[in-house]
């Protein structure tokens, strides 16, 4: 027999190439299994019906620390899901679904939100990671850049919603992610800057129209922002590129 050969017709190259396949085999199934730890099980958008958590099954709750001493369990099968209000279009199972009440709180595709912690995210010194300028002199505008404080923002009915009042900064990655807005009510709505198109002379949003800023969820804190908060926010402008009008739900031809 030839180097390597075990017998006539089994070698080691051919051993170690089997037991390759079951180690391969098996990572993948590692790796699906451990991707069921979030999102699962699925909400099947029916009251009493099926349970939809794929393959493989969702694996055992995992405890995980964290710095601040409280402890986590990955999937937590008792974590609420976030709430939304629609109803199917059809009878037959998944049909489209329609919102109910106000399309842009519906929470329903663009618009949907995951229930996130209510508190605001901090960095590792345990300090406030996202803040308005007014609450952070260390940080401001470039002089090279265009600085929107006190210009108007346009909705997308061409009509002025609000002033720019403040920037909200992310201390962490040195990056602007809302724009405060006071509104003719006296009012404060926070705009995602990834919603906002800046010209020097006003702001243009196009995702929402000017009387729908006032219903924009409002902060329990004027200085800080939860991240509850910022899904619910992020929520109600990207529900607006598809429910602001009656006619961005209805198909294009």
């Amino acid at each position: 027999m030839e180097t390597g050969a075990i017998t006539q017709y089994v070698d080691v190259a051919q051993l170690v190439l089997y037991a390759f396949w079951v180690f391969f085999f098996g990572l993948i199934y590692y790796l699906l299994r451990e991707n069921h730890r979030e999102g699962y099980p699925m909400n099947p958008d029916r009251e009493h019906g099926p349970k939809m958590e794929g393959w493989p099954a969702i694996p055992s709750p995992k405890a995980y620390k964290l710095e601040d001493g409280r402890v986590v369990y990955s999937p937590d099968l008792n974590r609420p899901d976030g709430h939304f209000s629609a109803q199917p279009s059809n009878r037959f199972f998944g049909a489209p679904l329609d919102p109910v009440g106000n399309p842009l709180t519906a929470g329903l595709g663009p618009g949907a939100w995951a229930m996130r912690e209510d508190v605001a995210e901090t960095d590792p010194h345990g300090a406030l990671k996202i803040v308005p300028l007014r609450a952070s002199p260390k940080h401001g505008v470039s002089p090279n850049d265009t600085n929107p404080i006190g210009v108007p923002v346009i909705g997308a009915d061409g009509k002025r919603a609000g002033t720019v009042k403040d920037l909200w900064v992310d201390r962490m990655e040195i990056y602007f992610r809302y724009i405060e807005v006071e509104l003719p009510s006296g009012r404060v709505s926070l705009l995602p800057i990834n919603f906002a198109r800046i010209h020097k002379t006003h702001i243009e949003v196009n995702s929402i129209l000017s009387t729908q800023f006032e219903g924009v969820p409002s902060l329990k804190s004027a200085d800080s922002i939860t991240r509850l908060e910022e899904e619910k926010i992020c929520a109600y402008y990207g529900a607006g590129t598809l429910f602001a009008t009656p006619e961005r739900a209805e198909p294009l031809v």
